[in-house]
């Protein structure tokens, strides 16, 4: 028997899975590492941290399955976009990478947009946003000119285990187009952004696709892991291309919403002359000769995780949930905005902070927590809106990921507001079953992530909408969305006070 094993570095920690070649999951393992708030807004780790993390992750695979140390064919990642790492000439780590959720930089962002806001948009298709990595490159030029004086080359997380893996040094397209250096169209770094940024592109990585081949493990690397054989290292994707590669987002005809920490609603896109001014971010997909398209909602999953330690710490989500289904569409009159730490997806704001409305003495712990599900899906309604405004995209099948699948009526709800049906993934691991995918198809099981996905997604529930919901949920929803220009101005004054 033969495995891939695919390794998906996310913000809190790095999950490994490994799989045979008739799709079947083996082993799942994860390691945890810190995050550094050094200063309000700030949010950093250390690379080390995941190279201990993914050794860890790797070697408990090892011990649980030794049989598998030379047996493994292929090694690919998913990983968290944006965050910047930089390297000096002897390939050392300079500082802390600076990641995807600090938002230091809002003062480069304006810089970008004034300077060279059409064109970026022209070259790179997306907005300069405090999460992207330019603008980080240029907070470090401005506050760390000792450092940024030392650059050699930067790298993204995932991009940087290959490195540790095999000694190379490159970068695939759907985590390149995240940095807003590279011309999405050509699937090149963009001088004029390069050069009007003062960005040397000799600290470029070379570029490639998801399934292109980085190296082999070094042989100290692999004695140090417990592998006895040769394991060729194929790049890998960013994390929502990932998570769309897993959930079989290869045609137009399905989309995808991800309710994780943060919560994406995504499509597949093969036109790279669309232009969306901005108000859809549009990535190269991992899938070869294709895009996707999403908006996002900042505090998805994390909105509720708030709730619950807020205001429900001593239950455990099952018991939080509980019971929902009682609650009537609508909370019984309650509506929550989930921008607790601002919003991206259509309301570009760091300011603007989220709110409970229509509370009076009637309402319950129950109607709270069905009011911030409903919140949620919202917000994800707003990014279908915006698909469906500015790339003319509809859906009749929506597949559901990360925390809201794992809730009977949280996925009712879905269904019911985004007026669709809602399906589920048989085997759902997020952005790590795209990463495993991409490792399949470098190790030649299959020609492509279609034919892969032919094999190794497999859809299980399927939620059907209730038209008399569907119709109470339009008009909740012309009423939640004018919750935002009329709280707008209100929490942007009271961020003073904090």
């Amino acid at each position: 028997m033969t495995y891939v094993l695919g390794l998906d570095l996310g913000t809190s920690s790095i999950k490994g899975l490994l799989m045979d070649r008739e799709g079947t999951i083996v082993a799942i393992e994860s390691e945890e590492y810190p995050l550094y708030h050094p200063y309000p807004g700030y949010s950093e780790q250390d690379p080390s941290d995941w190279v201990k993390g993914a050794k860890g992750v790797i070697q408990k695979i090892l011990e649980k399955f030794p049989e598998t140390a030379e047996s493994i064919e292929a090694i690919s990642f998913s990983g968290q976009m944006h965050s910047l790492i930089l390297l000096d000439a002897q390939d050392n780590v300079l500082r802390k990478a600076i990641l995807w959720n600090d938002v230091r930089t809002t003062k480069q962002c304006k810089t970008i947009m004034e300077r060279f806001g059409d064109k970026v948009l022209q070259i790179n298709k997306n907005l300069a946003l405090e999460g992207f990595t330019l603008p980080k490159m240029l907070w470090v030029q401005e506050n760390e000119p000792e450092i940024w004086g030392k650059v050699a080359s930067f790298l993204l997380p995932k991009d940087y285990l290959a490195f540790w893996l095999t000694g190379n040094k490159t970068m695939e397209y759907s985590d390149a187009a995240g940095t807003l250096l590279l011309d999405i169209k050509e699937k090149d770094w963009s001088r004029e952004v390069l050069e009007t940024f003062n960005v040397p592109a000799t600290i470029c990585p070379k570029l490639t696709t998801s399934t292109g081949f980085v190296g082999n493990i070094q042989e100290e690397v692999a004695k140090e892991l417990g592998l006895k054989n040769t394991v060729p290292v194929f790049a890998g994707a960013a994390d929502n291309a990932a998570a769309a590669v897993g959930a079989g987002i290869m045609t137009e005809d399905k989309a995808m919403a991800s309710i994780g920490t943060s919560g994406v609603f995504l499509s597949y896109e093969e036109n790279a002359d669309k232009d969306f001014g901005g108000n859809l971010h549009y990535f190269n997909h991992a899938a070869e000769n294709a895009y996707y398209i999403m908006g996002v909602t900042l505090a998805a999953g994390h909105s509720l995780t708030w709730f619950k330690n807020t205001f429900a710490e001593e239950d455990d989500y099952q018991t939080l949930l509980n019971g929902i289904d009682q609650v009537p569409v609508g909370s019984n009159g309650l509506l929550f905005t989930p921008y607790i730490v601002g919003e991206r997806s259509p309301h570009i704001d760091s300011q603007v902070r989220g709110s409970f409305v229509g509370v009076d003495t009637s309402h319950t712990k129950k109607d709270f927590t069905r009011a911030v599900l409903e919140g949620v899906t919202f917000s994800l309604k707003d990014s279908q809106e915006l698909l469906k405004e500015h790339a003319n995209k509809t859906f009749e099948t929506i597949v559901s990921v990360g925390g809201g699948a794992q809730n009977e009526e949280w996925l009712q709800i879905q269904a019911d507001i985004f007026g669709a049906k809602v399906i589920t993934l048989e085997i759902e691991q997020g952005p790590a079953m795209g990463a495993i995918m991409i490792a399949a198809v470098g190790a030649g099981w299959f020609p492509d992530l279609k034919s892969c996905a032919e094999v190794f997604v497999r859809y299980q529930k399927e939620i059907l909408p209730k038209e008399e919901n569907v119709k109470k949920y339009e008009q909740l929803y012309s009423i939640y969305r004018e919750i935002y220009p009329a709280t707008k101005e209100l929490t942007h004054k009271l961020q003073q006070f904090r």
